[in-house]
């Protein structure tokens, strides 16, 4: 028989088990962002910089302000912790995580059909001349490579190089992996063997079954509870292989079936997972921050019904083009829309709105240190509240 919780309980399950709401630190060393590593897993990254790139914003969100740069050495500097890869989607991701995600890469050599393979079958060389330069010169940016002056323009929000492609594709099957981003924000790829960490790079592959296992323990871990859905999007799983591996964990006792009042679907709760009676956040959470980025779970357990609308043309967005919740307590009550305007030194807020539930004096009230804590992050003078929304009058009076 399943356990039952309320809608309740599992909002705060939730909210613990992603750190959203704990105690931050005085001062944020690596420590406290291998906690989160452990905690999370991952963190995706988005290339828009309207306020702060996606993959930095979750540490400030669960730490407060810190040193950006601990994340830059977690990724790129010896000891790594994280490697970059496709968790969900393109992802700085826990690299322990590195053997149970090498069934992908074998995916993607196993697929054939790629732009790259076209390109290798057309120049042969190609390949080896990209990777002689990179062990001569090391890290190379896809522009860097000295002998690629073609390009491909046949769609709209590219123009990559063959070298591009076949960088990629190296990247995709796991030859090469990402050494860093430069400042562009473009990958620098380097051999596997020179990124990785030895002791990552020593373990064996895990069969499918097992890395299932290992990515969907690490994905309900990270959730605290969780349906199907969600547990297949952490990792962009197919969903006959999660539901596979969830048969297993339930039978090793790491997983428990659950229902949450309120809810059809089938939930499972993470054997080692809090159960606080009450949850206090105060924090602003990005669209692309692992808490968030499901939608139908952010809209079945919270009663938030988000779409992101930078692609969304400017008349027809409801409440802006990159917009933050903002968690109060156990769920989300308010949005919105952040710039940072670098040339003034303000944090803009563009658009603010209440949730249906939330108090408009008591959320501005929490939101506007929130606001000033992400502009002094950001080394931003002030914070700048434009009159548009149904919370912008109260939080222009707080901050």
């Amino acid at each position: 028989m399943p356990g039952r919780l309320t809608l309740g309980a599992a909002r705060r399950i939730a909210l613990a088990a992603q750190g959203v709401g704990r105690p931050r630190p005085q001062q944020v060393t690596m420590r406290h962002v291998q906690a989160e590593i452990d905690r999370v897993a991952q963190f995706q990254i988005d290339s828009v910089n309207v306020a702060v790139r996606a993959h930095y914003m979750p540490l400030f969100t669960r730490l407060g302000s810190y040193d950006t740069a601990l994340l830059r050495r977690a990724g790129e500097d010896d000891p790594r912790r994280l490697f970059e890869y496709w968790g969900h989607a393109a992802s700085l991701i826990d690299a322990r995580l590195h053997p149970a995600l090498r069934w992908r890469m074998g995916r993607f050599e196993a697929r054939g059909g790629t732009r790259a393979e076209a390109i290798l079958r057309e120049r042969p060389a190609l390949r080896e001349e990209i990777l002689a330069q990179m062990d001569a010169d090391g890290a190379l940016g896809p522009r860097a490579f000295a002998g690629d002056e073609v390009r491909d323009r046949s769609h709209w929000g590219w123009n990559w190089s063959d070298a591009k492609h076949v960088l990629e594709y190296l990247f995709d099957i796991g030859e090469v992996a990402v050494a860093g981003r430069n400042s562009s924000f473009e990958r620098r790829y380097d051999r596997a063997e020179r990124v990785l960490p030895a002791h990552v790079r020593a373990e064996p592959e895990l069969d499918h079954a097992t890395a299932h296992d290992v990515l969907v323990g690490r994905a309900a871990r990270a959730l605290g509870v969780a349906d199907l859905e969600a547990l297949s999007a952490y990792f962009y799983l197919k969903k006959d292989a999660v539901r596979a591996a969830i048969g297993r964990l339930v039978a090793r006792g790491e997983l428990e079936p659950v229902h949450v009042a309120g809810l059809e679907a089938q939930h499972w709760l993470w054997h080692e997972a809090r159960r606080p009676r009450s949850w206090h956040a105060a924090a602003l959470v990005s669209p692309f921050d692992s808490l968030a980025f499901e939608r139908g779970r952010l809209a079945g357990l919270f009663g938030t019904h988000y779409r992101i609308e930078i692609y969304v043309p400017p008349a027809q967005r409801r409440y802006g083009y990159y917009v933050y919740l903002f968690f109060l307590g156990d769920a989300p009550a308010a949005r919105v829309d952040l710039k940072a305007d670098r040339g003034r030194g303000v944090l803009r807020v563009r658009a603010a709105w209440l949730e249906p539930h939330a108090d408009a004096q008591e959320t501005a009230r929490a939101l506007a240190p929130e606001l000033q804590a992400m502009a002094g992050w950001l080394g931003l003078g002030e914070v700048a509240v434009d009159p548009v929304g149904t919370l912008a009058a109260a939080l222009a009076g707080r901050v």
